[in-house]
């Protein structure tokens, strides 16, 4: 069963999943950040040799996010796309004809670099800067609005894909993606796979929900825990 906790923010009902990702109920939206579709294709065209089915399983995960929540909207708070078009991005567009009536607004990131016509083509709404939708608004880079996280909106962001590192007693360190919530902002963990993790550093009055991963051989699915 998909791990979810509940998390209320100015008086709206959100749902973080440990498949990486947020379902605001009130406007039945589910929330995502940087899918980076596309990466592993960017990859073995430049001679790297890394395998298709990462990309695969992204968008498995992502149908599987769609069954379960059945969201009206989606907003991708940037770099859903990686690079350049490759038969990756050929894939989701090919993909995406069998979910005409899903609404899917792009916040558009640092490595969202395709050409305009192939978003519309593909049936995606782009945002340069940030989207305001009641009291919230999404854009990709928190550091890059300066203070305009002060003013009366709660703000959603993705970008540094954010990890949290926790260290055992015999000092070994694992560090985990997480959901990372302070005050006046959140960040949300990166979806694709295939990326890395960059080490916050929490401090009170925050919070973080780190995402532990799938234990295949006794059949578990990915699971979420406050940490902080």
């Amino acid at each position: 069963m998909l791990q979810i906790i509940p998390k209320i923010i100015s008086g709206n009902n959100f749902l973080l999943s440990a498949d990486r990702c947020i379902y605001w109920d009130q406007e039945q939206t589910l929330i995502l950040s940087d899918l980076h579709f596309g990466k592993t294709g960017h990859f073995r065209k430049s001679g790297i040799a890394v395998p298709q089915n990462l990309f695969k399983e992204d968008i498995q995960r992502f149908v599987a996010l769609l069954q379960t929540f059945k969201p009206e909207n989606v907003i991708v708070i940037g770099d859903m796309f990686h690079s350049h078009d490759n038969k990756e991005h050929a894939l989701f567009v090919k993909w995406r004809k069998d979910f005409k009536q899903l609404n899917i607004q792009l916040v558009m990131g640092n490595h969202d670099i395709l050409h305009s016509d192939w978003y519309r083509n593909a049936g995606i709404e782009t945002i340069n800067d940030r989207l305001n939708k009641g009291n919230f608004s999404f854009v990709h880079d928190i550091t890059a609005i300066g203070n305009e996280v002060q003013d009366e909106k709660y703000f959603f962001s993705g970008h540094i894909h954010p990890g949290y590192s926790i260290t055992g007693m015999g000092k070994q360190s694992l560090r985990f993606p997480c959901f990372y919530f302070t005050k006046q902002f959140a960040v949300l963990p990166a979806f694709g796979k295939f990326t890395g993790t960059h080490s916050i550093k929490p401090k009170r009055g925050e919070a973080v929900f780190a995402i532990m991963a799938a234990n295949h051989a006794k059949d578990e699915r990915a699971g979420i825990i406050k940490v902080f």
